[in-house]
């Protein structure tokens, strides 16, 4: 296919008039380029950059990602982790894309999550088109703008389901907080220790009133 056709042919690709084309390129909207013979040529890979995506391109598909905090009650994780794909799940579905959703437990300060890291070996690699989350704060707590660099440098377009802010930002942010000091202190005084419930307890206490 070549990429410098007509304004005719150019017309007929993007569905308007010439007229129309005209009317874009004098208010600066499209940039013709012309022939030595002085004829105008339109690159079609500018105007309709789909026609010339290679196969590799093509191929790279929709992933959909969710995660909850480890540190919220086991039911609580499953309904808010399961709430969080269908959200995924049927906003994928009704754009038509072929997607696949991929879920992780834990922190949102936690670089090594299983599924983080194989959703971003997979857009290193060049498999991922577009990724779709539900808030930034999902994929990651602290970071989130590093993981969007390298999906811009890999041209994997994001989708933000709720630009806002997330709702819950204080609360998991807490829960972020809550969930290091129990590794450190269960490593410091031991997970069974009296020391280390205690610990805990004024930790939880001083979260719960903050909140409050």
């Amino acid at each position: 296919m070549d990429r410098l056709v007509s304004i005719g042919e150019a017309a007929k690709a993007l569905g308007v008039s010439i007229t129309t084309l005209r009317r874009w390129e004098a208010s600066g909207k499209l940039v013709a380029e012309h022939t030595a013979g002085g004829h105008r040529r339109y690159d079609l890979a500018k105007l309709k950059p789909e026609l010339f995506r290679s196969e590799a391109e093509a191929c790279r598909r929709t992933v959909a990602y969710a995660r909850v905090s480890s540190h919220d009650q086991k039911d609580d994780q499953k309904d808010d982790l399961e709430r969080q794909k269908q959200v995924l799940e049927l906003y994928c579905a009704r754009q038509g894309w072929t997607f696949e959703v991929i879920a992780d437990l834990g922190c949102g300060m936690n670089y090594q999550k299983k599924g983080l890291k194989r959703l971003l070996e997979s857009i290193i690699e060049g498999q991922v088109g577009r990724l779709v989350i539900t808030h930034k704060d999902r994929l990651l707590r602290f970071g989130a703008e590093l993981v969007f660099a390298m999906c811009e440098a890999k041209s994997v377009e994001v989708v933000i389901l709720n630009q806002g802010e997330d709702t819950t930002f204080e609360e998991d942010l807490a829960k972020d907080v809550l969930e290091i000091i129990t590794v450190f202190s269960a490593r410091l005084y031991g997970s069974r220790s009296r020391k280390n419930q205690k610990l805990l307890d004024g930790v939880k206490k001083a979260v719960e009133d903050s909140q409050s």
